[in-house]
């Protein structure tokens, strides 16, 4: 049985670190940093039987923006849908119902994202970042 749970109590933080640490949007990252990243965000833990298999966080102020990072699903589990069960619940969760604007960057996932109405952005060249 598939669940997602926004309870950070349930995650299992250093399957979500083993995870991270070695794939290309967050190489490197340490259970600390993971451990923080959690604790600022609103996170979302995909389970298989009550063990879980995937990962989602999302960045917000609950009204104006929402980010969503770090989204995952182990790489045995992946092509059953589980994906889209995690964005589309997500999507749905009560306490993001307000958020106008939702962002987020991907290298490889484009196809998942557009069934839930991501698009390129409209203005890039409005956007700006700062790397350290």
């Amino acid at each position: 049985m598939i669940t997602v749970s926004t309870d950070k109590t349930k995650l299992d933080v250093p399957f979500i670190q083993n995870f991270l640490k070695d794939i290309y949007w967050a190489a490197g990252r340490t259970l600390e940093e993971v451990q923080t990243t959690i604790e600022a965000s609103v996170c979302f833990g995909i389970y298989l039987n009550d063990k879980q298999i995937g990962f989602a966080r999302v960045i917000t102020d609950y009204v104006v923006f929402g980010y969503v990072m770090d989204v995952f699903i182990t790489e045995e589990h992946r092509g059953k849908g589980y994906s889209s069960i995690l964005i589309e619940t997500m999507m749905k969760e009560p306490i993001l119902k307000d958020i106008k604007i939702w962002r987020l960057a991907t290298s490889d996932a484009h196809f998942l994202y557009k069934k839930f109405g991501f698009t390129a952005l409209e203005h890039p060249e409005k956007m700006m970042e700062k790397k350290i």
